[in-house]
């Protein structure tokens, strides 16, 4: 059961409304919504994230339980106020989680203070500012109306017709036709969006959006991100997801089937797959996101570290190294002990992180386990940053060899088969990258094998 705490800052004057979760000496994860929302707009992303980060969500000024600007209200003004919020609660680099007019700011921010922001995941973003015609024309002029006094006492008047009309207008606009968002969470999202006093803040914000146009500057982001797409998006429409493609190559795109604007809510195991591998959240044998220790947290950054220099880690960045780590078992092991017996059928390989590990054959194949080595021949001596045990986990054969820890001990990480098809499946680039490591580091192993036996075969001519 996860543990919300409400909480209020005061900065610069201007008072900010959060629900945070999860351990406070952990690495801040802020949580930044839309346009006529609130913090309950990312709480699928709190309820996972909180496993390893600490989860700040906010009310932005004039949304939930935080108070308006004074003055008009702006992107850059969100950006800088969230900045000075961070600048208040985080102790390092903090991970963005922006959705809809929150992943503007969230841009907004990277590009004014890119030291801020270690990474971003965006959730149907908003980029031109350009929202899509059905708001345009159906949404926006109750909101415009709600602005003027008069007009606001005739939504107030005509409250059920109002909201009734809305709802039949927004509920296509801004879900899949199969959506699997819940009748509860629909309501809470709805209810926020009917907030009383927060017209001004939503025509304010309309505004904002528009006058705040990313694409001329998408080219300038340096903070890795990963952006998640409903395909059936009717609010921010997808001809934005085309500009990211076109002018931000270096952002992870993904499109959501069966999803529109809220993607979180309505393919929600989608989501968590994606967003867990992005930020390297390791996944457990039954297919879920448990908690992480804070030693786990330690070991899965010294191993993202490690993984630059070893043969599985060629051309992946700290964040795809990152997604690879939380994959990884660690497993420390005493000189002479058994790794691997040839007689196992192969579920797993190992990169060898610390000692050695020796490959051993038994020319009688017997295969028992019991390792007499004056009737085995040792094969060869896997060292740090190298792999071993591929060729089993690929094809689940029977191994080859026995695996034995060497003179020193080994200290592995074991990537098992099944996380690495979910790396494959849930990022294509670095499941694609990975392979390819793994295809390139067993060609250099036969052809060192094979220059060997035309050595041996030198020698014996001679």
């Amino acid at each position: 059961m996860i543990d919300y705490e409400d909480k209020t800052y005061t900065v610069q004057g201007q008072k900010i409304h959060t629900v945070e979760a999860g351990d406070p000496s952990r690495q801040i994860a802020l949580l930044i919504h839309g346009w006529s929302s609130s913090w309950y707009a990312l709480k699928p992303m709190m309820d996972l994230l909180s496993q390893r980060f600490r989860c700040v969500a906010v009310d932005l000024p004039g949304y939930g339980e935080s108070p308006p600007f004074e003055k008009r209200t702006t992107i850059p003004m969100y950006a800088e106020l969230m900045a000075d919020l961070m600048a208040e609660v985080c102790d390092s680099p903090s991970v963005l989680i922006g959705h809809s007019m929150g992943g503007m700011i969230s841009v907004e921010l990277a590009l004014r203070h890119p030291i801020l922001v270690e990474r971003m995941v965006l959730l149907s973003p908003t980029i031109s500012g350009r929202l899509s015609r059905a708001i345009r024309l159906f949404i926006t002029p109750v909101f415009y109306l709600e602005r003027i006094p008069l007009g606001n006492a005739i939504v107030r008047g005509l409250e059920k017709v109002i909201v009734g009309l809305t709802d039949q207008l927004m509920r296509p606009v801004s879900f899949a036709a199969r959506s699997g968002i819940t009748e509860e969470d629909y309501k809470r999202i709805r209810t926020d969006a009917r907030r009383p006093g927060q017209a001004r803040t939503r025509v304010e914000c309309y505004t904002a959006m528009r006058d705040n146009d990313l694409r001329e500057h998408l080219g300038r982001v340096e903070t890795p991100a990963l952006v998640l797409w409903g395909a059936e998006d009717n609010t921010v429409p997808l001809r934005d997801a085309g500009v990211v493609a076109d002018l931000w190559p270096q952002a992870d795109l993904r499109i959501i089937p069966n999803a529109g604007h809220w993607p979180h809510f309505e393919m929600p195991e989608i989501t968590r797959r994606q967003v867990s591998a992005f930020l390297g959240l390791p996944r457990s044998s039954n297919g879920l996101y448990n908690p992480v220790t804070r030693d786990e947290i330690v070991k899965i950054r010294e191993a993202a570290q490690f993984l630059a220099h070893s043969a599985v880690g060629n051309n992946l960045n700290m964040a795809q190294r990152t997604r690879l780590a939380a994959q990884c078992i660690h497993r420390t092991y005493a000189a002479g002990e058994t790794i691997a017996d040839a007689s196992d059928t192969g579920q797993e390989m190992f990169i060898i992180k610390d000692g050695t590990v020796e490959v051993w054959n038994d020319p009688d194949g017997l295969g028992t386990g019991e390792h007499r080595h004056d009737s085995m021949t040792l094969i060869t001596t896997v060292r740090p940053g190298q792999i071993t045990g591929e060729l089993g986990m690929l094809d689940q054969g029977s191994r080859s060899a026995d695996l034995i820890a060497g003179e020193q001990g080994a200290e592995v990480l074991l990537l098992g088969r099944e996380p690495l098809l979910t790396l494959c499946e849930d990022d294509a680039v670095l499941g694609t990258r990975l392979l390819w490591n793994i295809a390139t580091a067993m060609s250099r192993r036969v052809r060192f094998i094979l220059w060997q036996l035309e050595r041996e075969k030198e020698d014996n001519n001679e």
